[in-house]
């Protein structure tokens, strides 16, 4: 998978073995594009908000402090559906307390790129994102 954020692309790959339904049904969202906006509870990542759209899916390799690069679905529930990328340190929350989410997908090269523009998006406010094949 390509990532378009602010202008730069990142390789992702689909963790299929972990999370072949969220995977399946991201797949069959594609493209997908949206904005970012900086994480408000957090800590160092972006997420996209997708308000009511059902992905459904259920829980899978679920988790609430994911790694940099990693790319989490949540699939509503407490808040709204939203897919989170970090950056850095976070433990995925919102105004609803610890959420949790499908690790369906990681970045794995450019992470000091990712930083930056989880960084800028932070300071300068939302950035364009697209995810295609």
């Amino acid at each position: 998978m390509i990532i378009e954020l602010d202008g730069y692309e990142f390789d992702a790959v689909f963790e299929t073995e972990k999370s072949p339904a969220s995977c399946a049904a991201f797949r069959r969202a594609m493209p997908l594009s949206g904005e970012v906006v900086h994480v408000r509870w957090s800590g160092e990542g972006v997420w996209i908000p997708l308000g009511d759209r059902d992905f459904a899916v259920g829980y899978e390799d679920a988790t609430s402090y994911p790694a940099p690069g990693q790319i989490l679905l949540y699939p509503r529930g407490k808040s709204e559906t939203e897919i989170l990328i970090a950056y850095g340190c976070v433990q995925f929350a919102s105004k609803a307390g610890v959420l949790a989410g499908n690790h369906f997908a990681t970045i794995r090269s450019d992470l000091d790129r990712l930083t930056e523009i989880g960084i800028s998006t932070l300071w300068e406010g939302k950035k364009q994102i697209l995810f295609r094949d």
